[in-house]
């Protein structure tokens, strides 16, 4: 079950679109130009994605003079990290469980059935 801060930018990255904007800001600052160039929709499309990429606090954007400059937004990016790492988290002590209850079960069957002596 997803925290609903991290829905949000679940559902953001869903769209590959938004998937290579947000990528691309991973390299650093920019503007709605260089993000738009070489993306195969218009910059008013640019423009919408953006939007939805700062509802779900994955991006923010600065004015710098008459450009708008966006940037990861690192609180969000903690949101969505926080949520994946739970799921890492339960893993990792799930494993860690099996581990240790195969190794009771060996320890087990080596005290119920102890190695012969060679003769």
């Amino acid at each position: 079950m997803a925290i609903p801060k991290a829905d949000h930018a679940l559902n953001a990255l869903g769209d590959p679109t938004r998937r290579t904007i947000f990528e691309r800001l991973a390299g650093g600052p920019l503007s709605v130009v260089h993000i738009a160039d070489g993306l195969d929709v218009s910059r008013p499309a640019v423009s919408q994605h953006l939007k939805v990429l700062r509802e779900a606090r994955l991006i923010n954007m600065t004015r710098e003079g008459t450009r708008s400059i966006y940037r990861i937004d690192e609180e969000g990016v903690q949101v969505l990290r926080d949520y994946l790492d739970s799921f890492w988290s339960r893993s990792l002590k799930r494993f860690k469980q099996v581990a240790e209850q195969a190794e009771r079960n060996k320890s087990t069957i080596h005290a119920t059935h102890p190695k012969r002596s060679p003769r």
